[in-house]
């Protein structure tokens, strides 16, 4: 087993770090503070072939694999969880269904731009009555001639009010026992009866743009039907997989920023004539950070891995989601531990990550989510 890089993936996380470092930690407080999407960042991004690693070079990607951006959203996640969320986001729920289940045509009108950086996308799956049961959708999907009719509401939808295009699931049908069949449409934002309505106010991750969407008698062509519409329930599944090892790799990156900053303050903070890092009740602290870090970004790197090898990885997506966003909950609640009172203060960031932090435990899926997911996959 070897745990080494490619010359590729170090070149990637090298890059994403630098760009991170440069371009979004130097406004990531400003734009927590005012909920502002960074549009500038993402124009950046795009140039810098960021929102394309995935992608085949053919559809204006960079080629990369799955590991590599895993390690480039732990980075700009390390540098500002809300701007981490949308670039996740917009590659694995907006771009990566198109890629995997789009046809020819749909992968040249929609996948090529979102690869390039000159639009971003969106995925509306949750409803104010589906969340966790994804399976309860009530937006409806009906033909009419050449079109779909679609008329619905979906809720907590990132990046919307950016987006090119949003791919929709609604209910097309009943299968042989009755049941709702569930498939995706690609529809473009500036289609008449589709009303955006912009930016809840959040706790955390206040810098990524998170929409109610209202679709009242919105047309679309046949032809935006993405993938089999017998299969459209597994096909969200699996990008709904893909998406997990996201938010892993997220939450990494968040975690990350705060032990950073608690064993710094640690070194420098001084009380009883030497620096809190000295006494044990800290170290034991910093020790459990560091070490459960490791774990999550191990679990990461593994279900990123199986991915690319075309191995199932759903199991492992569920449980490097569920390891990493809790660890990172537990990172930067202690994290403020070790700052004191002036962790509870904005100037010291650390209250920041875990506002951001507490959205990796709901979205994508919940904890309890996950730990159902993964009973089933061990025959429970």
């Amino acid at each position: 087993m070897n745990f080494e890089f490619t010359q590729e993936q170090k070149m990637v996380k090298d890059m994403a770090r630098d760009f991170a470092e440069k371009e979004v930690r130097p406004i990531a407080d400003e734009v927590d503070r005012t909920s502002r999407f960074p549009k500038e960042v993402f124009r950046k991004m795009g140039e810098l072939g960021l929102l394309g690693i995935p992608f085949p070079e053919e559809y204006g990607g960079a080629g990369g694999d799955t590991i590599s951006y895993a390690l480039a959203v732990e980075e700009i996640g390390k540098a500002c969880g809300g701007t981490g969320l949308s670039y996740a986001a917009t590659i694995s729920l907006g771009a990566s269904p198109i890629y995997y289940f789009g046809t020819q045509e749909q992968k040249e009108k929609w996948l090529v731009p979102m690869a390039m950086g000159e639009t971003l996308g969106s995925f509306g799956l949750t409803e104010p009555n589906a969340g966790s049961d994804a399976g309860g959708t009530r937006t409806k999907a009906v033909v009419d001639g050449e079109e779909y009719v679609i008329n619905g509401e979906k809720c907590w939808i990132t990046n919307a009010e950016y987006a090119r295009q949003i791919i929709v699931t609604a209910v097309t049908g009943k299968d042989e026992k009755g049941r709702n069949k569930i498939s995706a449409i690609i529809v473009p934002t500036d289609t008449p009866g589709v009303t955006i309505n912009s930016n809840y106010e959040k706790m955390g991750v206040r810098g990524s743009n998170t929409c109610e969407i209202i679709l009242d008698n919105v047309r679309v062509p046949r032809e935006n039907l993405l993938g089999d519409p017998e299969k459209g329930f597994s096909q969200f599944l699996y990008t709904l997989d893909g998406g997990r090892i996201s938010i892993a790799a997220l939450s990494v990156g968040i975690a990350q920023a705060a032990y950073e900053k608690a064993l710094q303050y640690a070194k420098e903070r001084v009380q009883f004539g030497k620096s809190i890092s000295k006494f044990q009740a800290i170290q034991f602290k910093l020790a459990d950070m560091a070490t459960e870090i490791e774990l999550a970004r191990t679990l990461v790197h593994k279900a990123a891995w199986l991915k690319d090898q075309n191995k199932p990885f759903g199991k492992e997506a569920a449980m490097a989601k569920l390891f990493a966003s809790e660890t990172g909950f537990r990172t930067c609640n202690q994290a403020i531990q070790i700052h004191g009172g002036y962790g509870y203060m904005r100037e010291y960031e650390v209250e920041r990550h875990l506002r951001d932090i507490k959205l990796m435990e709901i979205g994508e899926g919940t904890s309890e989510i996950q730990r159902l997911v993964i009973s089933r996959r061990i025959g429970c």
